[in-house]
């Protein structure tokens, strides 16, 4: 039986309710698998948005929007799947291959719309995404910022 070693990064459920975010730790678990960070955010019940925001490892995010018809989903690097179990979970789902070893291009896989209704259009979370002289960890404060809830998920951040 392999044991998994435990992932760096932090993974943050995000929920708009009434006009107001919240932003809350998940489970460290949320970063070693897909299932896990979408069995996280079901937990979470709310009649406004709820998505998660994982970053992994320094590499890669992963933004994920649980749905009755399936989660929707946009990982930032799909190279990542290449080393990343739950980066090759995200293409298993999207249906997509995993990139060749030797391309060493850096490009974003799944939906770029996934937050256009609270605020980012695809177009600037594709540009976002494409920064890569940028640590996940930015990437998302910049997508947080957009969104509107910069100041909740900076205080998290702190706290975690």
């Amino acid at each position: 039986m392999s044991v998994k070693e435990p992932v760096a990064g932090f993974a943050v459920a995000v929920v708009r309710e009434d006009g107001k975010w919240r932003c809350s730790a998940l489970d460290a678990g949320a970063l070693t698998g897909l299932d896990a960070a979408i069995t996280e955010l079901a937990k979470l019940r709310s009649t406004g948005a709820v998505f998660g925001l994982l970053a992994v490892d320094d590499e890669f995010f992963v933004i994920v929007r649980p749905s009755p018809r399936g989660p929707s989903l946009l990982l930032s690097d799909a190279a990542a799947a290449l080393d990343y179990d739950i980066a090759a979970d995200v293409l298993d789902v999207l249906r997509v291959a995993p990139p060749d070893e030797e391309d060493d291009s850096i490009w974003p896989e799944g939906d770029l719309d996934i937050l256009a209704d609270v605020g980012l259009p695809g177009p600037e979370l594709e540009v976002i995404a494409g920064e890569v002289d940028l640590y996940p960890d930015e990437q998302l404060q910049m997508i947080a910022q957009r969104c509107g809830f910069g100041g909740e998920f900076t205080a998290l951040l702190d706290e975690i």
